[in-house]
């Protein structure tokens, strides 16, 4: 059993959850809502955590807009190591600040990079995997990507190519792809070889700097004075002054691809294929789909109401907890209500609900964002 002495998890809780308006908003995001449960999904996200790290080791990364209520759903992690961007930089930017510092703190130390709001079924087989990778993230230079197995020609996820399987049984990666068309996807699915990216990651703090320090040198010459800094009082007008200088990318496109373009033997980027119930929920219909196949209710109808009736109608997902719910004939429709929007759209089209924030951005409606 590997040892996680070392480990340190790095929450990514940043971002707006845009598909998930109106109950989604700028100061609560998707990540701080109680989608699947009781507790919020950064609160899942920490719990499932901890039985591999005390508290005083884990770190997350938001914004401005969600600090305050971010540090209030973790009470038991340390403040300053909630960290509020001033900007927004993307990941690459984030998980190298996180990288910077911890190298300071500890030589050894081990980076687990996770969203703050996906959903994980099999808590356990989770941790197991995690492990396997935390080993393998330890031993030198090696990136650890966490892969899941598609179940379907999914265009909404980025995918990983993997390779031949080295004597520890990981997977060797070839390359990663963004969001395919429909037909690339049905052929990555065909291959057998192919996994979607989980944004789960593992390595080295030293290991993530010195790829960044090769493929996005700007940058990490930026992040490594901010962390100079860290501990200190001048930390707080340091990250404001010089954060927005840094390049706003993903560390998929900063770091792995051009990692991965060195060859599979030669990229030292392994691939864990993961099968412990994953999901990101990224849309009203990817909940509506995950809560159905765990409760499996009559007609495929999940309905929050104060009273519920249904008539011929199959596939719904409407939540409108204060009001009596009717649905009288209507199939695959998803509804949403709160105090001062209502949302309505079909299963089919729920991914759009996006364009609905931008429009609302765009209009200046700010009480509605």
């Amino acid at each position: 059993m590997p040892k996680t002495d070392h480990f340190y998890p790095v929450i990514l809780a940043g971002g707006r959850g845009t598909r998930f308006w109106p109950l989604s908003r700028k100061r609560r995001a998707k990540q701080l809502l109680a989608l699947d449960g009781k507790k919020t999904m950064i609160q899942q996200t920490v719990s499932r955590l901890l039985p591999l790290a005390p508290a005083k080791r884990f770190w997350v990364i938001t914004n401005q807009d969600l600090h305050r209520e971010v540090t209030a759903q973790l009470p038991g992690l340390e403040k300053n190591q909630i960290i509020a961007e001033p900007v927004g930089r993307n990941t690459a930017p984030a998980i190298g600040l996180a990288a910077f510092i911890l190298q300071r703190i500890d030589s050894e130390a081990v980076i687990g990079l996770f969203p703050s709001d996906h959903v994980i079924g099999d808590e356990r087989h989770f941790r197991e995997t995690l492990l396997r990778g935390i080993e393998l993230a330890a031993a030198g230079g090696n990136i650890v990507v966490l892969g899941i197995r598609p179940t379907r020609p999914e265009t909404g996820y980025g995918y990983i190519e993997a390779g031949i399987k080295d004597e520890r049984g990981a997977l060797r990666v070839r390359r990663f792809t963004e969001k395919p068309d429909a037909e690339r996807a049905a052929g990555f699915l065909a291959a057998e070889n192919y996994f979607w990216n989980s944004g789960m990651f593992l390595w080295r703090a030293g290991t993530l700097v010195n790829a960044l320090r090769e493929h996005l040198g700007k940058t990490a010459a930026v992040l490594e004075k901010i962390a100079e800094s860290f501990g200190t009082r001048s930390f707080s007008g340091t990250f404001r002054r010089l954060y927005p200088k840094c390049e706003n990318i993903s560390v998929d496109y900063a770091v792995l691809e051009p990692r991965s373009a060195k060859g599979e033997t030669q990229s030292n980027i392994y691939c864990i294929p993961a099968d412990f119930g994953w999901n990101d929920l990224g849309s009203w219909t990817a909940l509506h789909e995950h809560h159905v196949a765990r409760r499996n209710p009559e007609n495929g109808n999940l309905i929050s109401g104060k009273g519920i009736f249904t008539l011929n109608a199959e596939g719904n997902y409407i939540y409108a907890p204060g009001k009596f719910v009717a649905a009288v004939g209507v199939n695959n429709i998803v509804v949403v209500e709160t105090d001062d929007a209502l949302l309505i759209t079909t299963r089919e089209q729920a991914q759009d609900v996006a364009k609905v924030v931008k429009y609302l951005d765009d209009k200046k409606l700010r009480r509605l964002v």
